[in-house]
């Protein structure tokens, strides 16, 4: 956005608090009050002898001559006009009331009232303005009560009339494009009763039009007990199974990276030092219990998991407690639609400096300043010029 500025100028004599009555002793003299700095306020045109006149005093004086040295410049109003909108003046906030609906394909919405209860409004949300490809999609709204389905033309809203009885219906929407079949589907009921509906997103369905998942629908609904529950508490592994559970599995052998320095003879294996805690080469912390009487495998806890070395296979164990109260943090999630698609300008957060060998491009030249005649020129830095002798 181009820069504004604004210029005020406010004169004195523009200033009515800026007046002050003073006597003046005109004498046999007359004044000629038709001069704009000195008004006589008592309305007359000339002064003569004793009478008091307006005079304009220093602007010092208006703005401390007031009591307590308050200032007498009130009621100043200056009217400016912004033509700027708030696109124009940036973003300033996570939601700055441009909102885009989560399906810009194919969505719609519906309303009612109280007043009419059994007639519902259709509005056709999908971004047809904006997305350009959507000018290949045929729109067709089925009402559910087995009245013919309408085809939609244009974005305006349309409306239709329910039979007067309490009944649910199905509203769906179906866009059929060069690459698929979608369709959304919302409930009503009728009469309307203006109680929030279960699901106002609805069930969405697409079925490819080619490929091989031609002609496989894949249904999501957007609303479910998963995301329409927010009490934390239902969450924790010990609604579902009891905690702590054994994870078993399979995997390398890592016991090399406990090996430690030292006398073989006091080591284990002369690498490892039993029942002590130590840090391995890889950083990892971890303990060596040694073999198993049997002598079938070597055990070993690396960060609170326990390895059993067989000869062709390593088991490993560990306890879990899943998700807990620490681990689950219910917030909302708030995503900026005005932001998609924006980057931030490349940034440089490392200088690199390459080093191209340890002669400059002026180093011979610096270095003849060190020369005082040919024979120091043919012994300076054993040999570093190249002195090439006429032999004619």
């Amino acid at each position: 956005m181009e820069e504004q500025k604004y210029y005020f100028k406010i004169s004195p004599e523009n200033i009515f608090g800026d007046l002050r009555l003073v006597q003046y002793t005109g004498g046999t003299d007359v004044f000629d009050t038709t001069d704009p700095c000195c008004p006589v306020l008592t309305g007359e045109t000339t002064v003569t002898g004793v009478d008091f006149i307006g005079v304009y005093t220093g602007m010092t004086d208006v703005l401390s001559g007031g009591t307590n040295g308050d200032s007498l410049l009130t009621g100043l109003t200056i009217p400016i006009l912004f033509t700027q909108t708030a696109v124009d003046m940036g973003y300033y906030s996570v939601f700055d009331g441009a909102i885009l609906q989560k399906e810009v394909i194919n969505n719609f919405l519906f309303s009612a009232t109280t007043v009419n209860p059994y007639t519902y409004y259709f509005y056709n949300t999908s971004d047809t303005e904006f997305i350009k490809f959507l000018s290949l999609v045929t729109y067709v709204v089925d009402w559910g009560d087995g009245s013919p389905k309408v085809t939609l033309t244009s974005a305006a809203p349309i409306s239709h009339n329910y039979p007067t009885s309490n009944s649910e219906y199905v509203i769906t929407m179906t866009a059929t494009s060069p690459w698929g079949i979608s369709t959304i589907t919302k409930t009503i009921t009728t009469p309307f009763d203006d109680v929030m509906i279960t699901n106002p997103n609805g069930n969405a369905t697409f079925t490819p039009a080619g490929g091989n998942w031609a002609s496989t629908s894949f249904n999501y609904d957007y609303i479910f007990s998963g995301d329409s529950n927010t009490d934390i508490n239902d969450f924790f592994s010990y609604n579902y199974t009891t905690v702590p559970f054994l994870v078993t599995g399979y995997t390398e052998s890592t016991i090399n990276d406990l090996a430690q320095y030292g006398p073989k003879s006091s080591l284990y294996g002369g690498k490892f030092k039993l029942g002590i805690q130590v840090t391995g080469t890889s950083g990892n912390v971890g303990t060596v219990w040694g073999e198993d009487p049997s002598g079938l495998y070597t055990a070993y806890t690396i960060n609170q998991i326990d390895y059993f070395d067989y000869e062709d296979f390593t088991l490993f164990m560990v306890y879990s407690s899943g998700l807990t109260q620490d681990d689950i943090v219910m917030s909302g999630l708030t995503k900026n639609e005005a932001l998609i698609n924006v980057i931030d300008q490349p940034e440089v957060q490392t200088d690199i400096f390459i080093e191209r060998g340890k002669n400059s491009a002026l180093e011979f030249v610096e270095r003849l300043g060190e020369v005082d005649n040919v024979g120091d020129l043919e012994k300076y830095g054993y040999g570093f010029f190249n002195v090439k002798k006429d032999l004619s």
